[in-house]
Parts: structure tokens; C-alpha cells; sequence
């Protein structure tokens, strides 16, 4: 009797920084890429919108207060983290995926308590670091054919709401969802060291090498901090990678999905050999 051959998805989760979404043409772009990939892969998406959050505030006359590269969440913060977060970033990339033939379905991670939080420091206010993801609301639409995307706004069992870091929150929806891989799409090219050169390859060990050196800083200290946490975290029988690298380049999905050199690949230790 001939053996029925299975295929078995990668799991992959995509996140997308805010400024990438800022201008329509690229939305549209990397709506078409993720689209195509969704329709090999299992995939879901996180996303931020620090960019278009930044210009609400100051169009309302709200000044954007900042410690440790934090955005300090005052009540009123949190009511434009929700408009602009969970509702019309989030929207858009919803819109833009549906045009490009995928069900997409936006969500936070208050939904169905996909990521629970807590107050990350008293004077940022309500600022949130995850403790907690559930992964079954993610499964159930991923299993059934949807496209999750995830806005990074996170709850709690007490009904309190969480403005969270966007790659903290993408890890914390990796971890539940069990993905491979980790794709952060941003606005640079990769991880510089310390002689300003994109490095194609990390270890943990290096990537903690410029955290702890003051080399890596900013938007990329918080991106190599989140892909040490996926990994202290990660718990296949196969080794998770992570890349990092430019969301403007076309068909940069695509790229990386086959292999292609670009942006920074990091990998846990015992994962180089292997990968190499």
C-alpha cells in the first residue's frame, strides 16, 4: 500500500515595524508578500505603529515623553494606542492583506487573553511587559485557514489594558504560536557590530555581545534583547532562527523563505553548525 506523503508548514511569525505601513505603496507591498507567503506557510503577523502614533499625539497637542526609549502611556496615550494601534494601523494591514486575497483577522492581545501583561514600571504608567500568551486563539485561526494580525496592545485577567513593546509582543505571540521562525521586518538593513558592518550571521552569545558592549542601541538593543528572550524560550526539537533586516526591499519575504543571504540571521548556539 503506497504511503500517503504529509507536508508539513513552517510556522512563521512576521513583524512589521510602523513606519513600513506609514506610506501606502509599501503597505500594499508587503501585504502582496505576506499574502503569497501565508498561502505556503502557517503565518501570523504583529505590528507596530510608534510613527503614525507619534503624529496623532502631536496633531492633538499631546507631547510623546520617553524613558529608556519607552513611550511614558497617560490615560489619554492609551486611548490613542487603541485608535491608532488596534484600530486604524491595524485596519489598514488588514485591508490591505484582504486586497491580496488573504482572511486576514486583526487582533490585540486582549483578545481572548492572547497576551496578558503587567505594569513594566510605575512611571511609565501603562506600559506593559507580557508574562503570559495563549496560544488557542491563534491555532484556531491559523488552523482554519486565517491570517492573525496582531496589534500590540495587551490585557490582563482584571480588565487592565497595556500599551507593549511591539517586538516584545512579537515574541511573546512566537512563543505561543510555536514559530520556526522570527522575521523581523524593519527599517534597517541588519545588525551592525562594532566596525559599523551588517553581520550576516549572530549567535546568542554575540547578540549579547553588543547588548552588553553599548554597540547595539535604541530600536535594534530592543530587537536583539526580544530575539534573546525567543530563544531562552524556544522549545522545538529544531533550533528557531530569527532574521532581522530591511522591510523596503521588494519581495524581501520571498528572499528570506529560500534562503537568500539578506539583513542579520541570529541562531542559538548549537543551531550555527546547522545552519552554516
Amino acid at each position: 500500500m503506497r504511503k500517503r506523503q504529509v507536508f508539513f508548514k513552517v510556522r512563521i511569525l512576521v513583524k512589521l515595524g510602523g513606519t513600513l505601513l506609514d506610506d501606502p505603496a509599501s503597505r500594499a507591498r508587503l501585504a502582496r508578500e505576506i499574502s503569497a507567503a501565508h498561502r505556503r506557510d502557517r503565518l501570523v503577523v504583529v505590528h507596530g505603529g510608534g510613527k503614525q502614533m507619534t503624529r496623532f499625539l502631536a496633531e492633538r497637542g499631546i507631547e510623546s515623553r520617553f524613558v529608556n526609549g519607552m513611550r511614558v502611556t497617560t490615560p489619554e496615550v492609551l486611548d490613542a494606542v487603541l485608535k491608532i494601534f488596534a484600530g486604524s494601523v491595524n485596519t489598514a494591514l488588514v485591508a490591505a492583506l484582504r486586497a491580496e486575497e488573504a482572511q486576514a483577522v486583526g487582533l490585540t492581545g486582549v483578545d481572548a487573553g492572547l497576551v496578558d501583561a503587567e505594569p513594566l514600571d510605575p512611571s511609565l504608567g501603562s506600559v506593559g511587559r507580557p508574562v503570559r500568551s495563549d496560544p488557542r486563539l491563534l491555532n484556531v485561526l491559523v488552523d482554519a485557514g486565517f491570517l492573525p494580525v496582531v496589534a500590540c496592545v495587551a490585557g490582563d485577567s482584571s480588565g487592565a489594558v497595556y500599551n507593549v513593546n511591539a517586538d516584545q509582543m512579537a515574541v511573546a505571540c512566537a512563543n505561543a504560536f510555536q514559530a520556526e521562525k522570527l522575521l523581523f521586518l524593519t527599517d534597517v538593513e541588519g545588525v551592525r557590530d562594532q566596525s559599523g558592518a551588517i553581520r550576516p550571521v549572530l549567535d546568542a552569545t554575540e547578540a549579547r555581545q553588543l547588548v552588553h558592549s553599548g554597540v547595539a542601541s535604541g530600536g535594534m538593543l530592543a530587537k536583539l534583547d526580544a530575539s534573546l528572550g525567543y530563544f531562552m524560550q524556544f522549545h522545538h526539537n529544531t533550533p528557531g532562527e530569527v532574521r532581522i533586516c530591511s522591510g523596503s526591499s521588494p519581495d524581501i519575504l520571498e528572499k528570506i523563505l529560500s534562503g537568500a543571504p539578506v539583513g542579520t540571521r541570529l541562531v542559538s548556539h548549537h543551531a550555527v553548525a546547522r545552519h552554516d
